[in-house]
């Protein structure tokens, strides 16, 4: 592994806390062919663990989980003279991803296919297949995010003593490119066996540490944040291939109709511009109608909503609590936490898993524009996770 130049300070420390990591120094990691994974692999072969490349190859086409994505992790792994493995995961990723989100938006919701993949498709296979044929029971990640053990200091009203010893999911460092929101749904068994090596670095340092390395990566340019945007050119053009055009009514909220509309899939939660409309002031879509085959608009100033429901709740970092507790909320990827009363509604036990599945109401502090069903709400206390679930529907 040829270096130019010594490690960086955050480089360092990653090194020094990868060093000083718990348990067996070994990793199945997960390489997509992008910089983020690339570094992954090498901080941690420099700090002396056996590390193995893992590659799912989950559909054709170019893209960083495609034919691109595959080379360059092959030649990545040929670099830092480490194995390389390949899994065809393209069965589970049709099933569990793109059936789930086509569905979803021919019902007229948004779906958030990322924390569902990193669950089903990437991390529990990743586990799965290390332990069973390579005997390894840790992987790692090019994710910006932290892992740490809840102790003492962390109690308060919300991690109370029960929560003692969990694991405790933690923002990335870098809040430009903290990817803890698309996690929330992990399992505590995955988030104890998982290394996120890249947690305590920004982007700016992992370019430069890639470049120290010399990867074949360093400067490669970044990928969309949803791997079918860069396989199709578009989501339009993703879903163009599965749901047929279906022409129906734009209205406001009077039932007036303003225009027309090819397919409702085509339409999101708070879209304002490609409406196709002229009205005497910006319209948002506000609602998607499917059984109507509609899409109803109004001004910003009628958007907002004080409340909504959340369901399928992963609760990562603290167990589900029994009463109504402060929370700050996380409603989009690139939104800003804000304070909500987050209140348990439902309770449900998973016969298949056995994992608790619950439901709650978010009662926000103020009115929020663009909640959106199918997306994900995350509950966070400071840079701690403490989980989330699927907005089912915006209450009125």
């Amino acid at each position: 592994m040829n270096q130019n130049t010594s490690a960086t300070s955050a480089g360092e420390k990653a090194l020094k806390k990868l060093r000083a990591w718990p348990g067996n120094h070994r990793a199945v990691v997960g390489l997509s062919g992008g910089v983020d994974s690339s570094l992954s692999a090498a901080l941690l072969k420099e700090a002396g663990w056996k590390v193995d490349g893992l590659t799912l190859w989950l559909m054709n086409g170019k893209g960083a989980c495609c034919s691109d994505g595959l080379i360059d992790a092959a030649g990545i792994c040929e670099q830092l003279k480490i194995p390389h493995h390949l899994v065809d995961s393209r069965k589970i990723f049709e099933n569990e991803i793109i059936k789930g989100l086509v569905e979803g938006y021919k019902n007229g919701i948004t779906p958030l296919p990322c924390s569902k993949c990193n669950r089903s498709v990437k991390f529990g296979p990743m586990l799965d297949w290390a332990q069973k044929e390579l005997k390894v029971g840790k992987i790692a990640t090019g994710h910006y995010a932290r892992v740490r053990i809840a102790n003492d200091s962390d109690l308060d009203e919300v991690l109370t003593e029960e929560n003692l010893g969990r694991n405790q999911l933690l923002r990335g460092l870098d809040p430009n490119k903290d990817q803890s929101y698309f996690l929330y749904d992990l399992s505590q068994e995955i988030l104890g066996k998982v290394v996120f090596p890249l947690g305590e670095l920004t982007k700016e340092d992992t370019r430069i540490e890639a470049n120290r390395y010399n990867l074949r990566t360093a400067n490669k340019e970044e990928s969309q944040d949803l791997c079918l945007v860069e396989l199709h050119g578009s989501m339009k053009g993703f879903l163009d291939n599965y749901l047929p055009s279906k022409k129906g009514n734009i209205t406001l909220q009077t039932g007036e109709v303003i225009g027309e509309h090819e397919g409702i899939q085509h339409f999101t939660i708070g879209q304002r511009k490609g409406l196709g409309v002229g009205w005497k002031e910006p319209l948002h879509v506000i609602k998607i109608n499917a059984e109507r085959n509609e899409i109803i608009v109004a001004p910003r100033s009628q958007a907002g909503k004080s409340k909504c429901t959340v369901g399928d709740i992963n609760w990562i970092s603290i167990a589900p609590p029994k009463k109504p507790i402060i929370v700050e909320v996380q409603l989009r990827y690139r939104s800003k936490p804000v304070p909500a009363e987050l209140v348990p509604i439902d309770e449900k036990r998973n016969k298949t898993t056995d994992l608790i599945s619950q439901s709650c109401q978010l009662l926000f502090q103020e009115e929020q524009f663009s909640i959106t069903p199918g997306q994900a709400a995350v509950f966070y206390q400071g840079d701690i996770v403490l989980g989330g679930g699927l907005i089912y529907k915006d209450n009125e």
